[in-house]
C-alpha cells in the first residue's frame, strides 16, 4: 500500500510557513493550469527596473490562500459561522481567482485578447478544473461568480463582479 503525502508546508519569503490544507487543494496546485502561474509575473515587467520585485502569480495565489485561512480563522473567532465546505470553497476560489492571467499579468491583459478579462478566463479554467475534479469546485465557482447566497464570501475573493465589472463603478 502506497501512501502519498499531500499535506505540504511551503516556506514563503513573506508569510513564512504556509500549510496546504487538504489533498484537493494540493492536487489543484500540482495541476498544469496552476503550475503555469510560476511563469507569469505578478508585477508585469517591473522586475527589469527593480530586480527584487520578481513575484509570480503562483506566489500571489499561494499567499492569498494563506491570508484566506487567516481571515476565516478571524471570522470564526468573531462568531461568523463558516462550515467546512464553505471554508474549502473559499480557499479554492481565492487560490484560483487569478488563474486566467496571461503573460506579464495586467500589462498585457487586453493586448492579446481584446475585451476578455482575466476574471472571465479564470472562470473558464475553473469550470474545466471542476469537470476534471468531479464537480468538487462547484461551491467555489458559485462563490467566485457571486451566485452564493452569502455575498460576503464573494467579497472576500474579489472587489469585482462576475467578469470584471467593478462594484465601485456601479455605485457611482
Amino acid at each position: 500500500m502506497q501512501l502519498s503525502n499531500k499535506l505540504k508546508i511551503l516556506n514563503d519569503p513573506i508569510y513564512g510557513f504556509i500549510t496546504i490544507p487538504n489533498s484537493l487543494i494540493f492536487d489543484l496546485i500540482e495541476h498544469k493550469y496552476f503550475q503555469r502561474l510560476r511563469r507569469i509575473t505578478q508585477m508585469g515587467m517591473s522586475y527589469l527596473v527593480y530586480p527584487g520585485a520578481h513575484h509570480t502569480r503562483f506566489h500571489h495565489a499561494i499567499g492569498c490562500m494563506h491570508l484566506m485561512q487567516k481571515a476565516i480563522q478571524v471570522l470564526r473567532f468573531k462568531g461568523v459561522e463558516i462550515n467546512n465546505d464553505e471554508q474549502n470553497a473559499l480557499l479554492i476560489a481565492i487560490l484560483l481567482h487569478d488563474i486566467g492571467h496571461g503573460p506579464f499579468s495586467h500589462a498585457m491583459e487586453h493586448s492579446i485578447v481584446n475585451g476578455i478579462s482575466h476574471e472571465h478566463l479564470s472562470m473558464l479554467f475553473m469550470e474545466e478544473l471542476n469537470t476534471e475534479f468531479n464537480n468538487d469546485l462547484t461551491l467555489a465557482i458559485q462563490i467566485f461568480k457571486g451566485d452564493y447566497p452569502r455575498k460576503f464570501m464573494c467579497q472576500l475573493i474579489s472587489s469585482r463582479d462576475r467578469y470584471g465589472s467593478s462594484r465601485l463603478s456601479k455605485a457611482g
